[in-house]
């Protein structure tokens, strides 16, 4: 976690309830002035295990909420969710529609991760009359910086045509807080700005923006 606090730049930190540190790392993200938001696990289709606080398919209502308030209890304040997995859930109509009211009463954003190509939240959002952030790149899904600057220029693109781009990747990835810090001054010479996920929610971010 140290390096990306240290990290010059703006960034979106997720972090996962239920774990020894959660609390603790919530309190040191915010200290260091970085965007919080809670990373809600939630099943997976190919069963893997969420981890601590996870919504499952069989949940009822009443046991999502109660879920995500403990949740959001440990690691708040935050300023908005996305899920960890969730594959399952995320396709499911029921439990999204739970899920974002629940944002919404809470005064919080969703950022759908998009672990699914069947996610239901775009279309559960529109319904409810919701904005959504959803994930444009995972940078880090090989573990070689060459493919992590590969995925970032993916994001710069997208970022281009889009006028924002969402990228996530993850804390544990040994390259990605140094290149980050590596390619920072050159993204902000090329005119890109990285910012948080909440000033791109809010359309606040100046020209081409980056949210991590």
């Amino acid at each position: 976690l140290d390096p990306f606090l240290k990290f010059p730049g703006p960034l979106t930190i997720a972090v996962l309830p239920g774990l020894p540190y959660s609390a603790e790392a919530a309190k040191r993200i915010r200290a260091a002035g970085k965007e919080v938001i809670l990373h809600q696990p939630m099943e997976a289709i190919g069963g893997q295990n969420p981890g601590p606080g996870a919504i499952y398919s069989d949940m009822t209502q009443e046991e999502i909420e109660a879920v995500l308030k403990k949740n959001l209890a440990q690691v708040g304040p935050v300023v908005g969710m996305n899920n960890h997995q969730g594959s399952k859930i995320t396709a499911d109509e029921r439990i999204m529609e739970i899920v974002l009211a629940f944002c919404r009463r809470n005064g919080i954003y969703y950022l759908d991760s998009r672990t699914t190509a069947e996610t239901a939240v775009p279309a559960v959002a529109e319904r409810m009359g919701i904005r959504i952030g959803e994930r444009d790149v995972f940078v880090d899904n090989i573990q070689e910086k060459a493919a992590m600057i590969r995925f970032m220029e993916e994001g710069l693109q997208k970022a281009e045509k889009k006028g924002a781009a969402i990228v996530i990747g993850h804390v544990w990835s040994n390259e990605l807080a140094a290149t980050l810090s590596e390619l920072y001054p050159e993204l902000i010479a090329q005119g890109f700005s990285l910012t948080t996920v909440s000033r791109i929610m809010m359309g606040t971010f100046e020209d081409e923006g980056f949210g991590d």
